[in-house]
């Protein structure tokens, strides 16, 4: 059966538990969307086990993800963030963070959440891909394309076209699961019961 996972995974038992679990499952929870967002952004031009295994760090450090506490970041508490290795420590990633919880505090203001917003551009559906290899598994997409223009233009930052598709992959919005690999049904299904197929 581990053989059938998507490859990408098999490396650690951290990548292959996050796989199994979390990889592609529907989300519409509005905290764990924020917080895949600015891991996604902190993983850009690094790899993702990267991230995973600071992951509990970044929950600690950034008040598990508290968009309001964020937020409220001031120049003082980035700089203290940026002494920490518990974290990858870069100082547009860490301002990004900051930047993105305000935006986020933006889009409810006028009345919408992060979900609503990031949702809308799979017409709150899942995508349903059919890959049989990882080379078959596109690094951005039409959807994420406009996703990352959007949300450029409501003033979040770190969320290009890329980093948007992996967070889509990450958060269910999509399914990439290869046709083999036993976490592609269970995702489907939760999607089906969600009301999102």
């Amino acid at each position: 059966m581990e053989d059938k996972r998507c490859g990408w995974c098999l490396s650690t038992p951290l990548y292959q538990s996050y796989h199994d679990e979390e990889w592609g499952r529907p989300v519409t929870d509005e905290a764990t969307l924020f917080e895949f967002l600015l891991l996604e952004g902190a993983q850009a031009g690094l790899s993702w086990i990267t991230v995973l295994n600071k992951r509990d760090n970044y929950r600690r450090l950034f008040d598990n993800f508290n968009a309001e506490k964020i937020a409220r970041y001031t120049p003082r508490k980035i700089e203290k963030l940026l002494q920490d290795p518990g974290i990858i420590r870069n100082r547009l990633k860490v301002e990004s963070a900051v930047k993105n919880a305000r935006a986020t505090l933006a889009l409810r203001e006028k009345g919408q959440t992060l979900s609503d917003f990031l949702w809308q551009f799979t017409d709150g559906k899942v995508i349903v891909n059919k890959p049989r290899s990882l080379k078959q598994v596109p690094a951005s997409t039409a959807e994420s394309d406009v996703m990352s223009k959007a949300l450029k233009k409501a003033g979040f930052s770190f969320v290009g076209s890329t980093i948007m598709y992996a967070h889509m992959q990450a958060t269910g919005m999509v399914n990439d699961h290869l046709h083999t690999c036993p976490a592609r049904q269970r995702c489907l299904d939760e999607a089906e019961a969600a009301g999102l197929l």
